[in-house]
């Protein structure tokens, strides 16, 4: 018997071999997933980084 999943977006099942979208059902559901990771849907509490928060991405040499 073929293995089946659900598709961690949707819910609907789907064989996982030969399924080149796995582990989602559709193109749909893979880029609906990536669309809410880009846009911060899915997001681990806690709190900022000391680095983050200042601005650390800068060069010290680019502020004076």
């Amino acid at each position: 018997m073929p293995m089946e999943i659900k598709c961690p977006k949707c819910g609907r099942r789907v064989r996982w071999e030969k399924n080149e979208w796995r582990p989602f059902c559709s193109e749909r559901c893979k880029m609906a997933d990536l669309g809410a990771w880009v846009t911060g849907g899915y997001r681990i509490p806690g709190e900022p980084d000391d680095e983050s928060a200042a601005g650390a991405d800068t060069p010290d040499d680019e502020n004076d």
